[in-house]
């Protein structure tokens, strides 16, 4: 159903933005650390109107979903959560916010670690911007976004997402500082292109182990005597943590160097080094992955025309990101997921390849 046929009434305005891959930088973020994340080309729309009445009103297209809500009633479960908490986020930022009916329809993939969260924030921000005529830059509505899901959706996510839907274009890799934001845009290697295929394995934030990892960084960052683990460079530093500690901590500082890395003007050979070193890490250290990723991942990493593999998000469950030969990715794909499908899991492609039926449940 359309925005007129659930609101009686046609759109004011209406905002996107897109979901995005995470090339390097896997929980560096929230370590005030360094990432590289690209936009992918699926996106989510917001449509906004005003409401008839004292309620927000939240209609997702794809959940056929509607949920009405006061300011004061308690936050939702579920996609409403995002949008109650983006406009909450705005009202603490000094607007005044009137009823609004919101639309949503998204093609980001639910579940997949490609930020249909930060998608569904930033373009319900954006739109907000527009019909309200707001004096937010796109660094304060990022800077907004993810306050929304921290406070209102309860994950305890860094900035990377929230910045590379504001920011990033699908054309370059966005190079981001996350402590100073510091920010530059960067072309991928030359030869290469991104693959992403869905494991098939859905995952949610909130109810998985990625706010118990940032509560270890800190721990270890506390003991460190220092504000984040970005200021830690040495690993011969870490050795007086103990040993769980000791491997999230590990796991953050090659990170960090391994996007330092890939900043310079690297071949798609070495950048693909760089991101199966990158799995390795957060299987081993940082215990984020799983049995099924690990299976896709080097299937991927087995494949002629692959540079490198690695998977991407928050991990347990989501995609798997691949930098292969230019031109090559949608007949790597078809013979990765036959094999995989051979291993006993089911996965999809979703970039190069753009779903036609818009589907999501803004969970990255």
């Amino acid at each position: 159903m359309t925005f007129q046929q659930i609101f009686n009434a046609a759109p004011n305005v209406e905002a996107s933005a897109p979901g995005r891959v995470n090339l390097l930088g896997e929980h560096t973020d929230y370590n005030d650390g360094f990432v590289l994340p690209t936009a992918i080309p699926q996106t989510t729309i917001v449509q906004l109107g005003f409401s008839p009445n004292h309620q927000h009103h939240f209609y997702s297209h794809e959940l056929e979903e509607l949920v009405s809500l006061t300011t004061t009633d308690p936050i939702p479960q579920g996609f409403a959560s995002y949008s109650l908490g983006c406009l909450r986020v705005v009202e603490q930022a000094g607007y005044s916010i009137p009823p609004l009916n919101v639309y949503v329809n998204s093609s980001v993939p639910i579940g997949s670690g490609l930020s249909s969260s930060a998608a569904l924030e930033v373009a319900l921000l954006r739109g907000l911007r527009s019909l309200l005529s707001l004096d937010l830059d796109d660094i304060h509505i990022a800077q907004l976004a993810q306050q929304a899901e921290i406070e209102y959706a309860g994950v305890q996510c860094g900035i990377m997402d929230q910045m590379a839907s504001s920011l990033a274009d699908t054309q370059h890799m966005l190079f981001l500082d996350t402590r100073s934001l510091d920010r530059e845009l960067l072309p991928f290697p030359a030869g290469a292109e991104v693959l992403v295929i869905d494991s098939g394995i859905p995952r949610t934030l909130a109810g998985s182990g990625y706010n118990q990892r940032r509560a270890e960084c800190e721990e270890a960052s506390k003991q460190l005597g220092v504000k984040a683990l970005r200021d830690i460079t040495d690993l011969m530093q870490i050795e007086t943590l103990s040993e769980l500690l000791k491997k999230r901590a590990r796991h953050v500082i090659t990170e960090n160097d391994r996007v330092l890395e890939a900043k310079q003007e690297i071949t798609a050979v070495r950048f693909g080094e760089l991101m199966n070193a990158s799995h390795a890490s957060l299987r081993d250290d940082y215990q984020v992955s799983i049995a099924g990723i690990d299976q896709l991942v080097s299937i991927l990493q087995a494949t002629p025309d692959v540079f490198g593999a690695r998977i991407t998000g928050g991990g347990f469950g989501g995609a798997c990101v691949a930098l292969v030969t230019q031109g090559k990715a949608g007949t790597i794909a078809q013979t990765v997921l036959e094999t995989y499908r051979k291993a006993g899991y089911t996965g999809r492609l979703l970039v190069p390849e753009i779903p036609t039926t818009p589907r999501g449940n803004y969970a990255t």
